[in-house]
């Protein structure tokens, strides 16, 4: 008599940040644009005109707002610290503390991420939110073109224990009429509108 071993429940196989650049420089991502989100190797869509113009003008208003003391990374890969599974998103905007040439490796920090969607509204409010907020980055806005909004997420605190995840406490929705200041540049003042395709 042949027993069945125990079913297990299907699980994805979760990449490493070192697994992943090694399947880079193999050449599993030749003519793709990918990220690593939680342990998963998620193919990104293409940058349609208002998604392109949203960041343009995204990049031009915070280096009016971070004046000095900060670069933009854009459209590039930040590290998200930590333990397993991996992470290595490209947000559309990344305001990094200090200068480039301070960096040895993608940056691990930032005073303020910005995604700008015009097609992933859902993912950069629930599973983006959550890995910034899983990295500690106090200020992270979601640029909505169609619903011509900006939400801003802020104050990143551990779920309940056994969770094992990290949420925003703070989502405020903003027309293109409101103003929002960085948390790392108070002085400043951004209309939404300046924001907007």
């Amino acid at each position: 008599m042949t027993t069945r071993p125990p079913t297990r429940p299907e699980r994805p196989f979760r990449f490493t940040r070192a697994q992943y650049y090694e399947m880079g420089a193999r050449g599993y991502f030749e003519g793709k644009r990918v990220e690593l989100i939680f342990g998963e190797i998620v193919e990104m869509s293409p940058i349609n005109w208002p998604h392109a113009l949203g960041v343009r003008l995204v990049a031009d208003a915070l280096a009016i707002a971070f004046a000095t003391g900060h670069w933009f990374n854009i459209q590039q890969p930040f590290a998200v610290p930590g333990g397993k599974p991996g992470s290595e998103p490209q947000p559309d905007v990344a305001v990094i503390p200090g200068s480039p040439r301070d960096y040895a490796d993608h940056p691990t920090a930032a005073a303020l991420i910005v995604e700008v969607a015009d097609a992933t509204l859902s993912n950069d409010t629930t599973t983006k939110a959550e890995l910034y907020a899983t990295a500690g980055i106090a200020d992270y806005w979601v640029l909505d073109v169609a619903g011509r909004e900006l939400h801003i997420f802020r104050d990143p605190q551990p779920l309940p224990t056994g969770l094992g995840a990290t949420a925003y406490r703070t989502h405020l929705t903003l027309a293109p009429t409101d103003r929002v200041a960085p948390l790392a540049a108070p002085a400043a003042s951004v209309l939404v509108g300046d924001l907007l395709p």
